[in-house]
């Protein structure tokens, strides 16, 4: 038996990682904006990326090592991604880790967010990394460096720990409002662990875990550049357990994402999508998706109107095999569309738009055509969303 225990200061309590970020000048009010995580082991590494073909020069830059390769330092920058640069973008990355004092690097690791389609200012952020305190813990910090259009900084720790007194932890810190689609979805996600895990396991459970939390939500429906999730394992802690590991980073990387969602650029509810009755799962995946993508739906849960002709067109549209005579529609516990109540009469609806004011509730469709099933996770979207990429670049 095992127990999760939730711990502050994320990364800060993972035996054998420090952190901490600092102003290279790309932020306003000298907020920190180039970040660092290193740790005083050689590390096993495995990860996932963005599924969008024009990959960033970070991502490139690390297929460049070998298979199974060994690191102890990733570097962070926001405000660009260093995204579509070409060889350039990939040699600027070389260029600065050779510039770096003060550290031993082995196989180090670039991950940036930010716009694409312009070159890093290297200088800038080889001057800023010079001033690191590479013992430092200030996972903070770090997470406050990685933001650009969030609104608040994502971390979260815990402790595993056993009946026998045994313990490991896992830490992960993310970024993301913006340009996230359940693609391996927008955002750069950093999870380190102390637990003795086997990089085979750390392959197959990093990729699950990404399948279901982060490849489930959607603000926008745009996929990015430099999608990126690390999971960094230190082993400094001789215990491990496969199944609780399993548990630990479902629960981590789930939450995570839900975060981004309730972070979503001006995004007010966080709503689950769940197809039921579906004749496959990839069928019922791809009715959910649909509706968590879709800007029809995003505005009337926006508007708070429980317009049900909008779920039933999205699905519709979205290709599966489905049938007006057995589609239900609810909202939460109230139902809200069937062929035995096909009108939206005055109490079910003030009942459904009771449901909609809250921060966060369910849609679920059942389409009684087989026995698969899928959740999917999406926001609203709002006239702010419209006012923060209007001006991104600025």
């Amino acid at each position: 038996m095992f127990n999760l225990i939730s711990l502050k200061n994320g990364i800060d309590n993972v035996e054998g990682f420090y952190s901490d970020g600092i102003s290279a000048g790309f932020k306003k009010n000298n907020e920190p904006d180039v970040a660092f995580i290193r740790s005083n082991k050689e590390c096993d590494i495995t990860a996932v990326f963005t599924t969008n073909k024009f990959q960033a020069a970070p991502i490139k830059h690390y297929k460049k090592y070998p298979k199974n390769f060994k690191t102890n330092f990733i570097l962070m920058n926001s405000k660009n991604a260093n995204a579509i640069t070409g060889q350039r973008g990939i040699d600027d990355i070389d260029f600065i880790f050779k510039n770096l004092k003060g550290i031993r690097l082995l196989n180090p690791i670039m991950s940036s967010t930010g716009v694409i389609g312009y070159p890093l200012d290297k200088e800038k952020i080889i001057t800023a990394a010079n001033k690191f305190d590479y013992n430092s813990k200030n996972s903070k910090n770090c997470s406050n460096a990685i933001m650009t259009t969030d609104k608040f900084s994502k971390e979260l720790c815990f402790r595993v720990e056993f009946d026998n007194g045994d313990f490991f932890h896992i830490a992960g810190i993310c970024k993301g409002a913006g340009m996230i689609n359940p693609a391996m979805a927008t955002m750069l996600c950093f999870l380190v662990t102390d637990a003795n895990i086997p990089k085979i396991d750390m392959d197959e459970i990093l990729k699950e875990s990404v399948e279901n939390s982060f490849n489930k939500i959607s603000v926008d429906g745009d996929t990015s550049t430099n999608d990126t999730v690390f999971l960094l394992a230190s082993k400094t802690k001789k215990c491990y357990d496969k199944t609780a590991f399993k548990e630990a980073l479902k629960f981590i990387t789930k939450n995570l994402s839900l975060l981004i969602l309730k972070d979503g650029e001006g995004s007010n509810k966080v709503v689950a999508f769940e197809v039921n009755g579906a004749i496959s799962e990839k069928e019922a995946e791809i009715s959910a998706k649909a509706l968590s993508n879709s800007l029809l739906v995003k505005t009337a849960l926006f508007g708070e109107d429980p317009n049900w002709g909008r779920i039933a067109s999205t699905i519709g549209a979205s290709g599966v095999t489905c049938s007006e005579e057995e589609l239900e529609i609810y909202y939460d516990k109230v139902l809200i569309f069937s062929k035995k109540h096909p009108v939206l009469d005055k109490e079910t609806e003030q009942k459904a738009m009771k449901v909609m004011k809250k921060e966060s509730f369910k849609i679920t469709c059942n389409l009684n055509m087989g026995n698969f099933s899928y959740r999917a996770y999406g926001c609203d979207l709002s006239y702010e969303y419209v006012k923060i990429n209007a001006d991104y670049r600025t």
